[in-house]
């Protein structure tokens, strides 16, 4: 006879389902039906966890994510970090790929939550590891504060959700570096008198 999974057990075996759903289907393929045969749980217990189809695909993707967490630690030189964070945030994008997925499609009239809404529920709790590094190359002198207008902080993150988003895959590492040493560093780097 099998045991009944409980708990941490069973939301793990459900959210990896939801997961497995995702990948396969996308969000617009996703039900909730699927999700409780892939996870051998009913549906009514995904219905006592979760409301609608939208709450366990979240939840799925951010335990996805964890798993590629993107924080960078102190390795000296802001261009090392820099490129550092772009590869852990590759090497999230190739796993999650489900997550784009969601902003494609009826998640947001299902939902009535914006772009920004989800995005916020993705990363809740995360330490902005960019804003982190930029700090340290400041404190270090590599990068002039003053240069740090807020499009030209977010730069690298939007180079790098637009090709996610439209190619539905990481940046190469090329395109990646191009990004850090044509036109980031350039912009940020202090004026040498």
């Amino acid at each position: 006879m099998k045991e009944r999974r409980r708990g941490a057990v069973l939301e793990e075996a459900i959210l990896d389902a939801a997961y497995g759903e995702l990948d396969a289907h996308g969000y617009a393929g996703l039900t909730m039906e699927a999700v409780a045969v892939r996870a051998g749980t009913s549906r009514p217990v995904l219905a006592r966890l979760w409301e609608t189809r939208a709450d366990p695909a979240v939840a799925a993707i951010r335990r996805q994510m964890s798993r590629h967490p993107v924080d960078v630690g102190d390795m000296g030189d802001v261009r090392t970090e820099l490129l550092e964070l772009l590869e852990r945030a590759s090497e999230r994008a190739r796993t999650s790929v489900a997550m784009f997925t969601l902003f494609a499609t009826a998640y947001f009239g299902e939902t009535g939550s914006s772009p920004q809404d989800l995005r916020a529920a993705l990363i809740d709790g995360e330490t902005d590891a960019l804003k982190v590094i930029l700090d340290r190359a400041v404190a270090r002198g590599e990068i002039d504060e003053q240069k740090l207008a807020p499009a030209v902080t977010t730069l690298l993150y939007d180079l790098f959700r637009v090709h996610a988003i439209m190619t539905f895959a990481a940046p190469p590492v090329e395109l990646r570096q191009t990004w850090v040493d044509a036109l980031f560093l350039p912009l940020v780097r202090p004026t040498t008198p």
